[in-house]
């Protein structure tokens, strides 16, 4: 790998402006996984200035040129795939498992299919006599989680390169190492110089100068609801557009008619996969009330299988959470569970039994609690679940949509017109009905405190896109 103490701009490894930098600790054992850079604004104008010459000769390449370009990319990607799977979980804890076979095998997906939408994409339509024609946004700040570090920087990039923008990078200064495999990834391919740069930082300092710099057109933040209202704020006085996933409290909405084996079984290690770091987990399972004593000790049950412990190990199940300040977090939060009355039904404070070091969280259920609960009111991003009762549907529908957040939600039913009723009247960007296949060109994004714009499939490409309306075209 690269010096991770530089950064890439316009086509090279360059050293900060001024030097600093910053220790990457694995979240299983406490200790340095590796150091970068912490950049500054002066850092942020050298990758913009490169952006922003790179942008008018790669807006001009043509679908085919650009095409051509995600062959070498997913080609050069497969290659370092391994490198990418140790460093995303020596950098945020994923067992290796989910490093291999989610953290990097979507992302190589999500290449794949913005290539395909490329392919396939109306640029120019005639209305009349007036075109209508969709061109690159231009110069894109991208600022990205730790939680699924790949996933969510390609989410972005690939649809950005597709639509012909250059891009400037920052990713989560937790689990950066795996962007630079990235970025030697694509200089490999032959991504020309300026069209990708990554700069990484703090978000107050990086993120901050991304966002209100008055050179990019369009920041796309991932993140936490808080951050991005800050993102936003930075961002106004440039009026760029502003695309933003943000959090999410999912409802999992058990009817009555559901089949329990998979609706339990899925929806317990749907919350708890990924370290429960996941802004679509269905952290809020509701459930009939008569069925509740069922579902609660099947809950136990799933709860008690889970194997925690060190990412690397092919037996690990969860691995930690990403850093000091989240396991703290979380561990307020079961606290605050308990004392609200919640009744703890498996797991609880501290660390697993038989390890006394690493950010490992127990994966922790509550029952009997409460809509106005903390615990089922706040993001809490970590392995823990609330189970809440309902008496009737109206009710759970009414738990459901009452929330700041809007992400994802979860129904089941063994009657299909039954969950799709259901799933209409959930305000979420997202439904899953009764584990259906994943589909990687659904658009993501969210409804209220969720964030604004999608991504994926042509939603996602869209959102990186200026419509121009050339009145007269046609006579």
């Amino acid at each position: 790998m690269a010096d991770t103490t530089h950064f890439y701009i316009d086509g090279s490894w360059v050293a900060p402006v001024t030097p600093a930098t910053a220790e990457v600790i694995n979240p299983a054992t406490e200790q340095p996984a590796g150091k970068i850079g912490l950049g500054s604004a002066a850092d942020v104008d050298r990758a913009v200035a490169a952006a922003r010459r790179a942008f008018p000769a790669f807006s001009a390449t043509s679908r085919e040129e650009r095409l051509a370009l995600f062959t070498r990319i997913v080609e050069s990607f497969k290659a370092r795939r391994a490198d990418m799977a140790k460093a995303v979980t020596a950098e945020m804890g994923a067992p290796a498992w989910l490093a291999w076979e989610i953290q990097t095998a979507s992302s190589i997906i999500y290449f794949e299919d913005a290539a395909a939408v490329l392919r396939d994409f109306e640029f120019d339509t005639l209305k009349g006599n007036t075109l209508l024609t969709h061109e690159a946004i231009g110069v894109c700040g991208l600022i990205t989680p730790w939680n699924w570090p790949l996933n969510q920087i390609v989410t972005k990039l690939a649809p950005a390169l597709a639509a012909g923008c250059t891009v400037v990078l920052k990713p989560s200064e937790l689990s950066p190492l795996s962007a630079h495999i990235l970025a030697e990834v694509l200089h490999d391919a032959g991504v020309p110089k300026g069209v990708f740069n990554l700069v990484n930082g703090t978000g107050p300092v990086v993120g901050e100068a991304i966002a209100a710099h008055p050179d990019i057109d369009m920041v796309s933040f991932t993140g936490s609801t808080r951050a991005g209202v800050q993102v936003a704020k930075a961002a106004a006085d440039t009026v760029k557009r502003v695309h933003q996933e943000l959090g999410g409290k999912s409802a999992n909405i058990i009817l009555a008619d559901a089949d329990l084996d998979l609706a339990v079984t899925d929806g317990v290690n749907r919350c708890f996969i990924n370290s429960g770091q996941s802004c679509i987990a269905p952290t809020r399972m509701l459930v009939p009330r008569a069925l509740l004593p069922e579902i609660v000790e099947r809950a136990r049950a799933i709860a008690e299988t889970v194997v925690v412990g060190d990412p690397t190990l092919g037996e690990t199940g969860m691995g930690p959470v990403a850093g000091i300040a989240q396991f703290t977090k979380v561990q307020g939060m079961i606290e605050t569970g308990i004392a609200e009355g919640a009744t703890l039904v498996a797991g609880g404070p501290g660390r697993p039994d038989g390890i006394e070091s690493g950010y490992f969280v127990r994966p922790t259920i509550f029952a009997d609690v409460d809509p106005d609960m903390t615990i089922a009111r706040q993001e809490i991003f970590g392995p823990v679940l609330s189970i809440l009762a309902y008496d009737d549907e109206e009710e759970a529908i009414r738990i459901a949509n009452d929330s700041v957040y809007g992400l994802a939600g979860y129904v089941y039913s063994r009657d299909e017109e039954h969950a799709r009723r259901t799933a209409a009247r959930i305000r979420a960007g997202r439904i899953f009905i009764n584990n259906p296949p994943f589909d990687f060109n659904a658009p993501f994004g969210g409804y209220k405190q969720s964030g604004n714009g999608r991504e994926l499939g042509d939603h996602g490409m869209r959102e990186f896109l200026e419509v121009k309306a050339v009145l007269g075209y046609a006579r």
